[in-house]
């Protein structure tokens, strides 16, 4: 079964005090105001929060799922994540919840260990 652009908005609003807001022309996924997940523009792909340290082993290892859109996430610590190239939509919870703990302030992400817990 592929992942959707619904599978994403669903599991990016079932993380705590979650939003959903429009930028750029395409949904993006807050907590606190902080944008921890946005749909590509084609729905095909999404963007998450990824430490610049770690993208170039992900993308090495995986590149037909993870990739940075040269330009534009260089400098960020942002990564590109293809959603025809999840297995399923556990996976994809597991990333929107590493990027929801990124994003999330201290005191939110603490009261929610269960979501630290699933990694």
């Amino acid at each position: 079964m592929a992942v959707t652009a619904e599978d994403v908005r669903t599991a990016a609003l079932s993380l705590p005090d979650s939003s959903e807001k429009p930028a750029w022309g395409t949904p993006t996924f807050r907590v606190a105001g902080k944008i921890f997940a946005a749909l590509g523009e084609d729905d095909a792909s999404i963007g998450v929060k990824c430490p610049k340290e770690e993208r170039a082993e992900l993308i090495a290892a995986e590149p037909e799922k993870f990739f940075v859109r040269a330009g534009h996430d260089d400098n960020y610590a942002w990564l590109r994540v293809r959603l025809a190239a999840l297995e399923s939509a556990a996976e994809l919870r597991a990333i929107l919840i590493d990027s929801w703990l990124q994003a999330a302030p201290k005191r939110l992400a603490a009261a929610h260990p269960d979501l630290a817990d699933t990694l």
